[in-house]
C-alpha cells in the first residue's frame, strides 16, 4: 500500500494518526496575550489534524509584534494554554506551540513604549496595525552582544512552560522575517561581531535558540520552521540557496521532531534542496490539495503536509479530504481579530 497523508507516523516523541498538519496561523484573538476559552474551542474543533501547530506565540514580552497575539512566558499563560491542550487532547489530537519573537516587526505600542529589538538598526519598510490604526514599523534597537544569550534562553524557558501546560512540543519560528530570520538575512543583520557577517555567525541565533529548546525539553519535542528564499517582511538574501543548505545541514545534526518548510517558490527548488540536506522528518507547506499532498508523501519528498487557510475555514478538513468533499470558503474579512464569527462558526460536514 502506498503511503498517503492518512498513514500514521511517529513524530519525535508522539505517534500521529495521520500526516495532515494544521499550519500556524495568526488570528489576533488573544487579548492580554493569555489564551482564553474561545481559543481553546477553536483548536479543539480542529483536533482531527494529525498535528496542530499553533499561531505564533511570543516566548518573551519583547517579542510582541501584533495586536492580541498569545504569549508563553508567565503562569497565567500556562493556565490558558493548558485549557487549549486539554481540549485538543480530549478529542485525540496533538498540538505543538509555535514560538515566535517578531524582532523588528513590531512597534512601541505593543512593547510598553519600548523600541523593538533586532540584530541591527534597520527598520522594516511598511506599516503595522495598532490599536490607534496603521503606523510605520519603528526603528529597532540593536541587541547588545551580552543581551543575546538571555534572549535565546527565553526559547528554552518557554519550551519548559509548554510542557507544564501539557502541550506536546514547540516549533521554533525561524521563517517569515521574524527575529531568527532577521539574524539570518544579510540585509537585516549588518553586524560584524560573533552574531553577524559570515553565514555561520548569522545562523547562530536560530541554531542556539533551537538548542535552547532542545536542552529544555528534548529534541524529540522540538520542530523548526523555515521559509527558504522568502522575502516577507523585507528579507533579502542574495545567496539563499547556500544559506538554507547550510541551515538544513546543521539542523539535521540535532535529531529534531521535524523540520517544517514553507515553500516560498524562489528561483531554486526548495523541497529538493532541503531534502538533499535534511533526511529527518520533513513537513512541507504551501498551497497543497489532497492529490499533490499524497504524491509528495508517496514519493518521500515530504513526510507530512501542512494546510493553512483550508483548516481555518474547515475544522473537519481531514474528513473532507478523505471524502473529497467540498470545502467551505474562507471569510477573509474575519481572518485577523474579532470574535467567534469566522473563527469557531464554520460548519462541519456533520452539521
Amino acid at each position: 500500500m502506498p503511503t498517503t497523508i492518512f498513514s500514521p507516523i511517529q513524530l519525535g516523541a508522539i505517534s500521529l494518526p495521520s500526516r495532515i498538519v494544521m499550519a500556524p496561523m495568526t488570528r489576533n484573538r488573544t487579548p492580554g496575550q493569555t489564551p482564553n476559552a474561545l481559543n481553546a474551542a477553536y483548536y479543539a474543533q480542529r483536533a482531527s489534524a494529525g498535528l496542530i501547530v499553533t499561531e505564533g506565540t511570543t516566548p518573551d514580552a519583547s517579542g510582541r509584534g501584533y495586536i492580541d497575539i498569545p504569549g508563553l512566558y508567565n503562569q497565567a499563560q500556562v493556565k490558558g494554554w493548558r485549557a487549549v491542550a486539554d481540549g485538543v487532547h480530549a478529542k485525540g489530537g496533538h498540538i505543538f506551540v509555535q514560538l515566535m519573537h517578531t524582532g523588528r516587526i513590531s512597534h512601541p505600542d505593543f512593547l510598553d513604549g519600548n523600541q523593538p529589538v533586532a540584530p541591527s538598526a534597520v527598520a522594516a519598510p511598511g506599516e503595522v496595525y495598532t490599536h490607534a490604526g496603521m503606523k510605520p514599523y519603528a526603528q529597532p534597537r540593536v541587541l547588545e552582544a551580552d543581551e543575546i544569550p538571555d534572549l535565546i534562553e527565553t526559547y528554552g524557558c518557554s519550551a519548559k512552560l509548554a510542557m507544564e501546560a501539557g502541550l506536546d512540543g514547540v516549533e521554533i519560528h525561524g521563517a517569515n522575517g521574524y527575529l531568527p530570520n532577521q539574524f539570518l538575512a544579510p540585509n537585516a543583520n549588518r553586524r560584524t561581531d560573533e552574531w553577524g557577517g559570515s553565514l555561520e555567525k548569522r545562523a547562530r541565533f536560530l541554531l542556539e535558540a533551537t538548542d535552547s529548546a532542545i536542552s529544555a525539553i528534548g529534541a524529540d519535542r522540538v520542530g523548526v520552521r523555515l521559509s527558504p528564499g522568502g522575502v516577507f517582511n523585507d528579507i533579502q538574501d542574495p545567496d539563499a540557496e547556500s544559506t538554507y543548505a547550510f541551515v538544513a545541514t546543521e539542523l539535521a545534526k540535532r535529531n529534531l521532531a521535524y523540520l517544517h518548510i514553507f515553500n516560498t517558490k524562489p528561483a531554486f527548488d526548495v523541497p529538493a534542496l532541503i531534502r538533499k540536506h535534511y533526511k529527518g522528518t520533513l513537513i512541507l507547506n504551501g498551497g497543497y490539495d489532497r492529490a499533490r499532498a499524497d504524491a509528495d508523501v508517496a514519493s518521500g519528498l515530504a513526510d507530512l503536509i501542512a494546510f493553512g487557510v483550508p483548516f481555518l475555514a474547515n475544522p473537519d478538513l481531514p474528513e473532507r479530504l478523505r471524502r473529497n468533499a467540498p470545502l467551505n470558503e474562507p471569510d477573509t474579512a474575519s481572518f485577523y481579530g474579532g470574535d467567534a464569527h469566522g473563527y469557531t462558526d464554520y460548519p462541519t460536514l456533520a452539521a
